[in-house]
């Protein structure tokens, strides 16, 4: 128990105590239902990647969205990771191309612009003749200093690039 505990304590957002009273779920569920799980956790690590494009989930090389031709290619909606693709198509606005950093600016967690998606996002935007970059990174400290880092990237590219707030 205490090495299970451990390992759902390594999860983001998952203390110990939460991790422990994840593991003594499992203790007490039955035993095709631990299997179960155990199944969806293999099948996704084995079937589900980033996208090679945009960086969002997918079972293929590209995405869904990436591979869908009436999308709008000369926008794109910058998130920090795949629930703001979720969170921006569930709104259903939103046409366009996205672009998954994997993370925000974040220097006292030690995270800088090198580790994100950001040199990925600049070389869509110059080789795929973007007209407009939509920044929706999260309302945080973090997410307004990705924002910002992004719009002194993007000035000097001559495109339009327009701030949206999500939570």
């Amino acid at each position: 128990m205490a090495r299970l505990i451990e390992e759902f304590a390594k999860m983001p957002g998952i203390g110990v105590r939460s991790a422990e009273r994840i593991a003594f779920h499992i203790l007490q569920a039955r035993k095709d239902d631990v299997e179960s799980f155990a199944r969806v956790l293999r099948e996704v690590k084995e079937k589900v990647s980033f996208c090679k494009r945009c960086n969002n989930l997918s079972e293929r090389e590209l995405c869904h969205i990436c591979s869908d031709p009436s999308r709008d290619r000369s926008k794109i909606c910058v998130v920090e990771g795949p629930n703001g693709v979720i969170a921006m198509e569930k709104c259903g606005l939103y046409r366009g191309m996205y672009h998954v950093l994997l993370g925000e600016i974040s220097p006292i967690d030690g995270v800088g612009p090198d580790q994100l998606k950001i040199r990925e996002l600049l070389q869509r935007v110059y080789k795929e003749k973007i007209g407009e970059v939509v920044i929706a990174t999260d309302f945080t400290t973090e997410g307004e200093t990705t924002a910002l880092y992004l719009f002194e990237l993007l000035k000097p590219m001559k495109v339009k690039v327009s701030r949206l707030f999500i939570r």
